[in-house]
């Protein structure tokens, strides 16, 4: 995929706010502190389009990036800050589960998930409620650079037994870049199947992902 423009279209609270435009969407969610601004800038080669912040639980809104003037990242919230607030861990929440459930241009939710660690209550019950939605769900493996690339499958297979799922798990590492194209490349094949990409460039040789049946002893 190549990014010919990202831009920061739109800062919301309310679904009245969110842009009018049915461009298909992909919706980024995680933990407070799991990656996600990082990963967001690294997908889109900008430095500092998503704000990275030291502090946790910084994004406390849903953030519209508009791409290639064809599609969008939406930036939601992050969840189980224990120094936000109770009120507004509830108004993160209403607000999340407005968007997951109304907008229906969105295609596809990528769960982030941190490998070092085995999933908490949050992402577990969190990753359930996804599996509702009826939307495609991808779980995207943070910070995978942090752990040995031997321990990859045994720390995807704790994140699947946790979570109880059997979509796709993407190891990848915002810092070494590596493992961003096997998200676009699903990105792409979601695109393709809506009508909706015009970006200009071949497309990347898909990697194989940890799949339930077949890829938990892959070795990489």
């Amino acid at each position: 995929m190549i990014i010919r423009s990202a831009e920061l279209e739109a800062v919301t609270v309310r679904p009245d706010q969110w842009p009018k435009t049915m461009l298909p969407e992909f919706a980024f969610l995680g933990r407070s502190n799991v990656g996600k601004s990082t990963l967001l800038n690294r997908l889109l080669n900008r430095k500092q389009l998503a704000r990275v912040s030291s502090q946790p639980g910084k994004t406390r809104q849903i953030n519209f990036y508009l791409i290639n003037g064809s599609f969008r990242f939406v930036d939601l919230p992050g969840y189980g800050y224990a120094a936000v607030s109770k009120q507004e861990r509830e108004r993160f929440a209403v607000m999340i589960d407005r968007y997951l459930n109304q907008r229906e241009c969105l295609r596809r939710v990528f769960h982030l998930i941190d490998i070092r660690h085995e999933p908490t209550k949050d992402d577990v019950a969190v990753h359930a409620a996804l599996l509702e939605l009826g939307v495609p769900v991808s779980v995207v493996a943070t910070k995978a650079d942090k752990i040995g690339r031997s321990h990859i499958s045994k720390h995807v297979k704790v994140i699947r037994e946790a979570l109880r799922t059997s979509v796709d798990i993407w190891p990848v590492s915002a810092e070494k870049r590596t493992g961003l194209e096997a998200l676009w490349a699903v990105m792409e094949g979601d695109l393709a199947e809506s009508g909706a990409s015009n970006a200009p460039g071949e497309s990347p040789d898909p990697a194989i992902p940890f799949t339930a049946a077949d890829q938990e002893e892959r070795r990489t």
